[in-house]
């Protein structure tokens, strides 16, 4: 049996021989607009499953992440955002696409020492501050693990000044050391989540929705501890969050994300100055408004994804200047550019009075309960994917392969893989069969 560390030489030496970096550059490539690259997505796919089963999370998502800023990705639940970040740390494996890190590509294998590169510079501040801290371990080992494993110090005197140092930076106090995780509130557990990381002097923090779990009173805390760190020491953030309100004061460029497609890019203002994907105005429109009076009579912008026509101009990303990426095909692209042009800001809420709201509520209601005759008989009511199905089609798997084909055409998705399989299965089998009688005959006859 190889040992971990033979596999880890045995590696490295086939990436040598592929010239694999080994090392990351001192300084990324710069962009057109004279800043430098830090972190870029090209092209990149995530897919989760298999077969029919696969759920492909992230589509062809490319953006750069210029170096000292706070990039943004905003987006609703399950639109890919914590996807992405965890891509970015290696946890996740690209089914397309690439990574790099200061024009070196980290996705897919790379080199041990490369990795080790990789770790000690992209850093991860997790959403839950309490799952992602280890409850058995003391403060002053969950901050310096990561000293420890990189050996970042120079004696036992520079660790404890180090940790010292930076549990102060946070907030905290030197006696906090001793303690363990559950007896600190939860902003407590976020800024040592931020000590953690920051102590390993990275580059690039990954901040996955860092304070949704937290009080409001401590969320502009945390923020500006991010903030604090980001000037002081010149740190790149990419910023995971699902609130436009929250984002637009610290980030420097905000992206945001549809269901796996990044359908907009721009700097801060320019993007809630001119929204121009449909969705980039549903979010903003759901930005709460301090007058109560208003908030009631808001009318929220509702995003209806079957407006885009995409069967055949294909949608893409596209700069259509003011450093403003849009996505679209070519007619809306054109439509986006004559709206951004035209400088006015377009409208993503509604106020309405005390009237019209009780009329536009009554409106709502009334078409919330209406149901269409056509609805009811376009949907199929025996559509249940049965497991009787798929036995059905494996012990005759040519009447399977006949239902199989009619419940495609028929759009019945769960009775088609039912039967698929069921088939499938079926001729695998009986196959196996026939080959072992063949086998045997031909044994007979010799």
């Amino acid at each position: 049996m190889e040992s971990v560390k033979e596999k880890e030489e045995n590696l490295e030496t086939s990436l040598n021989k592929k010239n694999i970096v080994h090392h990351l550059p001192e300084h990324g490539p710069i962009a057109e607009n004279g800043k430098e690259i830090l972190l870029s997505l090209k092209n990149v796919d995530i897919t989760f499953g298999k077969r029919d089963k696969a759920v492909k999370a992230v589509k062809n998502a490319s953006f750069d992440i210029y170096k000292g800023e706070t990039f943004s990705l905003v987006g609703e639940s399950g639109s890919g955002k914590t996807t992405i970040g965890r891509a970015v740390i290696r946890v996740n494996p690209l089914a397309a696409g690439e990574i790099q890190y200061k024009g070196v590509k980290i996705s897919g294998k790379i080199s041990h020492s490369l990795d080790r590169e990789v770790i000690r510079n992209i850093q991860m501040v997790f959403q839950d501050p309490a799952a992602s801290l280890n409850e058995r371990a003391t403060v002053d080992y969950i901050i310096s693990e990561g000293l420890y494993n990189f050996h970042l110090y120079e004696s036992e005197a520079d660790r404890v000044n180090k940790v010292e140092n930076i549990i102060k930076e946070v907030g905290l106090l030197p006696e906090h050391l001793t303690r363990y995780p559950h007896e600190f509130s939860g902003g407590q557990r976020q800024r040592i989540g931020i000590a953690r990381a920051i102590i390993m002097e990275p580059e690039l923090i990954v901040a996955d929705e860092p304070i949704s779990a937290l009080d409001v009173s401590i969320r502009a805390q945390i923020l500006n501890l991010l903030n604090k760190f980001k000037a002081e020491r010149n740190l790149t953030c990419l910023f995971i969050a699902h609130d436009l309100s929250i984002v637009r004061f610290i980030s420097d460029r905000i992206g945001v994300i549809y269901k796996g497609d990044i359908v907009e890019i721009a700097e801060a203002e320019e993007l809630f100055q001119f929204p121009l994907h449909p969705y980039t105005r549903s979010l903003i429109s759901a930005i709460p408004i301090p007058d109560p009076k208003l908030e009631k009579n808001k009318v929220l912008f509702t995003y209806d994804p079957s407006i885009h026509n995409y069967e055949e101009d294909k949608p893409e990303l596209v700069d259509i200047g003011h450093g403003h990426l849009i996505y679209g095909n070519k007619k809306e692209i054109e439509e986006y550019k004559a709206i951004r042009e035209s400088g006015n800001t377009p409208k993503s809420i509604t106020i309405l009075s005390d009237e019209e709201k009780k009329k536009y509520e009554l409106e709502q209601l009334n078409s919330a309960t209406e149901i269409k005759e056509e609805d009811i008989l376009n949907t199929p009511l025996h559509d249940t994917g049965s497991f009787a199905y798929s036995v059905l089609a494996f012990i005759f798997p040519i009447i399977g392969l006949i239902l199989w084909l009619v419940s495609k055409n028929k759009n019945y998705i769960r009775n088609y893989k039912a039967y698929k399989s069921g088939t499938i299965a079926g001729f695998i089998v009986f196959g196996i069969i026939v080959l072992i009688y063949i086998i045997a005959l031909l044994f007979a006859l010799v």
